[in-house]
């Protein structure tokens, strides 16, 4: 029987810089960690960073909406512009940004290339 999610993960290239990056753009706690792989923990939800051996990470069709293909992470956030100027300086891409009637919405690259989001619903 299917009992919930487990998590949802992106592959890395570099398993110490990443951990770094998640936990200190999002408040993510690590929860395991093995040398392919480390787990991070925002409230109830789980994120797996899978080491890929130093190889890039290849990418996918993407846009100012986000990835065209896959699953994307969306963090909800209460402050996108501050937020948006921390991921700057950290050293993600910004690949758009949207203010609509349903939430303030940033789309933006990890250092790896994955695709995520930030959202400030207003519903």
């Amino acid at each position: 029987m299917i009992t919930g999610v487990r998590d949802v993960y992106y592959n890395v290239s570099d398993l110490n810089r990443s951990e770094v990056f998640y936990s200190e753009m999002f408040g993510m706690k690590k929860t395991f960690g093995h040398d392919h792989w480390v787990e991070l923990a925002l409230g109830e939800f789980r994120l797996g960073l899978h080491w890929t051996e130093g190889e890039k990470v290849p990418g996918s069709p993407r846009d100012s909406h986000g990835a065209h293909t896959g699953a994307t992470v969306t963090f909800k956030s209460d402050n996108v512009k501050d937020d948006r100027q921390r991921l700057e300086k950290a050293g993600a891409k910004i690949l758009g940004e949207t203010d609509q009637p349903w939430g303030h919405m940033l789309v933006f690259e990890d250092l790896d290339g994955n695709v995520l989001k930030l959202m400030n619903p207003k519903r």
